[in-house]
């Protein structure tokens, strides 16, 4: 979202200077200096965008934002500053850039639109060539696996509200068209095709008449096919006499960035008629712990299937685990903490071997980068008793290993709230409502990879929304990787924070974990805060 911002005010040619420190002083014992999200120096005025919805609410986990949100108004109007303000709900019903666009020419900004506008020296290149090739192979993939054209692509934007950044889709459209065309003839010239367009024109020939060759189909992992591969399915079944089985899970529909799409799954019925529909309610991995627990998390969205899951698996230990540490750095030494006791109580058979004289691990990670968390010795010190892999939660589907550690469940992190490239929006599947829909399905695959025991890392004060859930459903404790019992010094100010001790250019001092949403530093260290340095900081919330 501050990157849409950016671009749409270079884009019409309006000078501002983002997390401009506020022009009055407003450092006191609970928070640091204020900056406004937004500064526009033509016609000095100030602007906040909200993370509030119609009413005026902000997400449920945003403990006391709606006090910042206060505060921050109170701030503008005691001291007299002008104010405009976005919201959330302005950005999800399109409105968001109409809205911005009449605040500011009503005070005298004239907007010029210009695609053409040089980039200044220091500013940021749109896109590297490199993910513009990506992002363009990757819209042609949804393109043609949901058997669109260029005229509905377009009919798409029209339809857009009509304060969308508009340009942004139509400059892409145009540059995606030659290339798509491009692409076609160049297959069309090798005698070629693609993926995509194998199952389109296979499904095509099958809806015109040509007979198809079986009796019965069976398609397995559903849950991830394309429009275009149910479209398939569908074409092959379509005559008397031909039967499809489909075997699938929604709640472990994960790849909508790769084209699935779960209204296939979950709108079978809609897509083939009436059929008879068998739940396999029975698990051979893990233990019923585990069961319980990541079908009532994925449950929680009334968009999922209904189904209980049985386990014949007894449990071997805890079944569900989760350690604090004090610093993301001290993660990959928790990590060789926890199988250097799994190792120990494998030497004295605390704990039995699987089947090849080994336990299997899995640390999964939610991107590739979580790697770094796997200890660098760990083969030579346990290897002869364990027998470790890294592997993204993604890659995982379908495997499983006796002990599953996730080390990435901190905030910002599990969920992603990392969004694809907004033009993948015209070309995409549809996905549900539910927030975090996909996420959640992910966090259900890594649970429920593990056979006897699942072990959660997070870091004081951000842990995982997703983490959080559970504690506050009873379903785990969080303790130290030595069992001990964690003691939190909750943040007064914004109350979902706490406050931990971090390292400054003059020293250490203690601040809130939430920071820059929330600015609170205990009173004593009032002599060392710093006051107008120029650190960013959206304010006390």
């Amino acid at each position: 979202l501050f990157q849409s911002f950016p671009n749409w005010l270079f884009y019409n040619g309006v000078e501002y200077q983002y997390e401009r420190c506020y022009e009055h002083d407003t450092a006191t014992t609970m928070h640091r200096q204020y900056f406004p999200d937004f500064y526009y120096p033509a016609i000095n005025l100030y602007h906040e965008h909200f993370a509030i919805d119609a009413q005026g609410n902000p997400p449920e986990h945003f403990k006391d934002y709606s006090q910042g949100v206060v505060w921050k108004r109170d701030t503008h109007k005691r001291l007299g500053t002008a104010l405009i303000e976005t919201t959330s709900h302005q950005l999800q019903v399109g409105e968001i850039f109409d809205h911005l666009s009449k605040e500011l020419t009503a005070r005298g900004i004239e907007l010029d639109p210009n695609p053409d506008r040089p980039i200044p020296a220091k500013g940021t290149l749109p896109m590297e060539h490199v993910d513009l090739i990506k992002l363009l192979r990757m819209f042609i993939t949804h393109f043609k696996s949901n058997s669109l054209s260029m005229e509905q692509v377009s009919a798409r934007i029209l339809d857009l509200p009509s304060g969308s950044f508009k340009y942004r889709f139509e400059a892409f459209l145009e540059l995606a068209g030659p290339v798509i065309d491009g692409w076609n003839t160049a297959l069309a010239q090798e005698r070629g095709v693609d993926f995509e367009d194998m199952i389109n024109m296979a499904a095509e020939r099958l809806e015109q008449g040509h007979p198809s060759p079986y009796s019965l189909v069976m398609a397995d992992e559903y849950q991830d096919a394309s429009r275009a591969r149910a479209r398939l399915c569908r074409a092959l079944v379509e005559e008397p006499g031909r039967h499809l089985f489909a075997v699938g899970d929604d709640w472990q529909s994960i790849n909508r960035f790769a084209g699935a799409d779960i209204s296939v799954m979950t709108g079978f019925q809609d897509w083939f008629g009436h059929g008879q529909i068998y739940r396999l309610a029975t698990t051979f991995r893990c233990p019923q712990e585990i069961c319980d627990v990541s079908s009532r998390f994925v449950s929680t969205n009334p968009a999922q299937l209904e189904k209980t899951v049985k386990s014949v698996t007894p449990a071997i230990g805890p079944a569900l685990q989760a350690f604090q540490v004090l610093d993301r750095n001290q993660i990959q030494d928790a990590i060789n903490q926890y199988l250097k006791n799994l190792y120990n109580k494998l030497i004295v058979g605390e704990v039995p071997a699987g089947k090849s004289g080994k336990v299997s691990v899995f640390i999964l990670g939610r991107y590739k980068n979580d790697r770094q968390y796997v200890p660098d010795s760990w083969e030579y010190h346990f290897g002869d008793r364990i027998e470790l892999k890294f592997k993204t939660i993604h890659t995982s589907k379908g495997d499983e290993a006796e002990y599953v550690l996730l080390p990435g469940m901190v905030a910002r992190g599990f969920p992603n709230l990392k969004s694809d490239d907004s033009v993948l929006e015209l070309v995409m599947p549809a996905g549900d409502t539910y927030p975090h829909s996909e996420e959640r399905r992910l966090f259900y695959v890594a649970l429920t990879r593990a056979r006897r025991s699942v072990a959660m890392f997070t870091v004081m004060g951000k842990n995982s929304p997703f983490l959080d859930e559970m504690v506050k459903g009873g379903a785990i404790k969080v303790t130290s990787i030595r069992g001990e019992p964690i003691h939190e010094d909750r943040c007064p100010l914004c109350k979902r924070g706490v406050v931990v001790s971090k390292e400054g250019p003059y020293g250490q001092f203690r601040s809130c974990s939430s920071y820059p949403m929330c600015n609170f530093k205990p009173k004593q260290q009032r002599r060392t805060a710093m006051r107008g340095t120029g650190t960013k900081d959206r304010g006390p919330w």
